[in-house]
């Protein structure tokens, strides 16, 4: 059994009221990430998270169904016993995508829950402030086709990664980052294009590429949408290809 503490709680102190933090620090949520070459679920349970995770590229499928299953075995609840689901809608893997949303839906819609969508740039980002402590992130995937996923996030005062600029998709050579900042690259764009990146952002940079986005990352970030009721339905769950949006 993997349990952890709970990720960046320093930001429900922004609340005043006692027993809504009590309530909060109670809260169940399920995340799940196919959007890599990683797949993996955490479960958020009170003040730990249990989770699970594989590099398995295209075994999806076959991988995330059971480690939802060991989780919820893990810590005693039925799936009705959660109040929010989670997961990365993109950028990504398109089947990976489609998996994880087919998933989501289905648990949802099974078990009337919320669910609370999340950039799979953010989680990255989230990712790499959790392990480095990395406040300036440049996330970036290997988009295929000689481009990047890309974005630029920043961690605020509650611990969260934010974005600066919209998630795009582009050549190594067309992304442009806010100025006058320490950056820090994370994600596998940053192995796969690094002396594009670097050139075009003009900067030393340190990089992380072996950073992926994990579901135990999702958990700070969709619990802050869950506060502030910031949720969407089953039908709600649709993964976000850039690239189309892009053309």
């Amino acid at each position: 059994m993997i349990l952890e503490t709970k990720f960046s709680v320093s930001y429900l102190m922004h609340y005043n009221d006692v027993s809504l933090k009590k309530w909060i620090d109670k809260m169940k949520i399920l995340a799940i990430d196919s959007t890599t070459e990683v797949c993996s679920a955490a479960l958020m349970n009170g003040d730990e998270v249990a989770h699970r995770k594989q590099k398995a590229p295209r075994q999806h499928a076959k991988l995330i169904l059971p480690m939802i299953e060991e989780l919820l075995i893990e810590v005693g609840y039925k799936l009705s016993d959660l109040d929010a689901l989670a997961l990365t809608i993109g950028p990504g893997s398109f089947t990976g995508l489609r998996i994880a949303a087919g998933v989501v839906q289905g648990l949802a819609y099974g078990a009337d829950l919320p669910v609370a969508i999340i950039s799979t740039l953010a989680v990255l980002a989230q990712g790499a402030y959790e392990q480095f402590n990395s406040m300036n992130l440049l996330p970036a995937l290997d988009a295929r086709m000689q481009q990047v996923y890309w974005g630029a996030y920043r961690i605020n005062k509650h611990g969260l990664a934010e974005p600066m600029i919209d998630d795009s998709v582009s050549d190594p050579d067309k992304v442009c980052v806010p100025k006058d900042d320490n950056w820090i690259g994370v994600g596998s764009g940053w192995q796969v294009y690094s002396d594009g990146l670097k050139k075009r952002i003009g900067q030393q940079l340190q990089i992380y590429p072996d950073c992926y986005p994990e579901a135990k990352y999702i958990l700070p970030l969709a619990q802050d949408k869950f506060e502030r009721n910031d949720l969407v339905t089953a039908a709600e769950v649709l993964p976000i290809y850039l690239r189309d949006m892009s053309e």
